[in-house]
């Protein structure tokens, strides 16, 4: 279901890193180690990058494609308006050192190339850079924030 490929449209993990907005406040020397621990993934239409349950291991920018960010809590769901579009930023669970599993599904609208960031290895980028451990958490704090509030207007 998942392949690793070499080259996506002449994208580089590098390339999506620094073009994507959540990145935006890093250093290139930052982009560059988030990029170290990155690869390039493609998904084809109607598959899921990842699912509710699933460990979370690593995050992603989307590179090509639609993806449909679908969060469930209980007997909650909320997906309206919940689109990830080409340069954003998801699966943000990988980043949080207490979480067991997702709390969400991420499936592919149309086929889909992301680089995926391993999570463990950026902790461990941020934990040796705290510059950059307080960039990425800064913006995943809005993220979640984010993901509370779709969950709470459902």
């Amino acid at each position: 279901m998942r392949a690793e490929i070499a080259t996506l449209a002449g994208a580089s993990p590098l390339a999506a890193i620094a073009t994507a907005s959540f990145f935006s406040s890093l250093t290139e020397a930052q982009r560059r180690s988030v990029a170290s621990v990155a690869r390039m993934l493609e998904f084809p239409s109607g598959s899921n990058i990842y699912k509710l349950g699933e460990k979370a291991e690593c995050c992603y920018v989307l590179v090509r494609g639609i993806v449909r960010f679908n969060l469930a809590l209980g007997n909650r769901t909320a997906s309206a308006g919940e689109i990830i579009r080409t340069g954003e930023f998801f699966g943000w669970a990988a980043l949080i050192r207490s979480a067991q599993s997702r709390i969400a599904t991420a499936s592919c609208m149309t086929s889909c190339g992301v680089v995926a960031i391993e999570g463990r290895a950026l902790l461990d980028l941020m934990d040796r850079d705290h510059s950059l451990g307080y960039a990425i958490m800064s913006r995943v704090s809005l993220l979640i924030a984010g993901t509370i509030t779709a969950l709470v207007t459902g």
